[in-house]
């Protein structure tokens, strides 16, 4: 394990907003696995920082790492109206990833939020820690094979017909939709990939954000077409298009990288930072290397 010294080291490489985005994230994660309070320290300190999208990760992360001590800090930012809205979703997509009954009622006082998508992810953590602590959670037993928290666990059901139609039916609960994608996610099929790629067209910018992130996480080059569709509307929320931008870098194939390339310059600031972080995990997923999160490796 670590010392705190080096732990401090990694932190001191997330915080310092002279070093380029690519790098930082890559402590970011190394922070992530490594686990404990020095750690989220720093992740928490970076709320401040410039870059929306190396908040929204850091968010993301605290969620990951299902530890407590972040909670105060996850509430503050859900509640800071100046902050981007992407990252106070993800401030409460992370309460919800914790799961502690503490915060129930936070997360629904937002659930009314002006921002739909801030208001649709505090609705999906209240479905998630009621479901956690349900006689149902008790009754399932299904593994993720991505080992992520997600915000909604998997439907038992394996068609693909029935739960594409779950997918895209609107008129459903947005949490069993997700349930849907999750399920298609965990199949990990070409043709359960393109079934997901046709969530890119719903109406819901929060639906087709996480769309495109378990797009990423298949790293299953079926949704390239419909990824880089998404990516290239000028008009598409930007919060899409950066997880478009993302999924593209983790897919890693030849034209994935040509794409992210010519977003580069993009006028939306988090999409020109995705395509940069994006194109790093490119490269690391071409590479031989052991790790992403290799800072430690790095500083030693």
């Amino acid at each position: 394990m670590p010392s705190t010294v080096e732990i401090k080291r990694i932190g001191a490489v997330l915080c310092d907003e002279a070093r380029p985005l690519p790098e930082r994230f890559r402590a970011l994660f190394t922070l992530r696995n490594l686990g404990g309070e020095t750690a989220i320290d720093y992740i928490v300190e970076c709320f401040s920082d410039q870059s929306a999208l190396l908040k929204h990760e850091c968010a993301y992360c605290l969620g990951q790492m299902q530890d407590k001590y972040a909670i105060p800090k996850l509430v503050t930012v859900l509640k800071d109206t100046k902050q981007d809205t992407m990252v106070r979703h993800e401030a409460g997509e992370a309460l919800g990833a914790i799961g502690c009954n503490s915060v129930m009622g936070i997360l629904k006082e937002y659930c009314n939020d002006p921002i739909i998508e801030v208001a649709e992810t505090c609705q999906l953590a209240v479905e998630r820690i009621e479901w956690l602590h349900s006689k149902e959670k008790q009754k399932e037993s299904s593994k993720n094979p991505f080992s992520s928290v997600d915000p909604a666990p998997p439907l038992t059901e394996e068609d693909l017909v029935v739960l594409q139609r779950k997918l895209l039916d609107e008129k459903l609960p947005l949490f069993d939709r997700y349930r849907a994608m999750f399920s298609l996610r965990n199949i990990n099929s070409d043709a359960s990939a393109l079934a997901l790629a046709e969530g890119l067209k719903c109406s819901s910018a929060l639906f087709r954000h996480e769309i495109a992130y378990v797009l990423g996480q298949m790293q299953n080059a079926a949704g390239i077409k419909q990824l880089k569709c998404n990516l290239q509307q000028e008009d598409e929320n930007p919060m899409v298009r950066h997880e478009c931008a993302e999924a593209l870098g983790s897919i890693a194939a030849q034209e994935c990288l040509h794409t992210l390339q010519d977003f580069t310059q993009d006028k939306e600031v988090v999409v020109r930072e995705s395509c940069e972080v994006a194109l790093d995990m490119l490269q690391y997923e071409q590479s031989e290397d052991f790790q992403y999160a290799d800072t430690l490796v790095k500083l030693s």
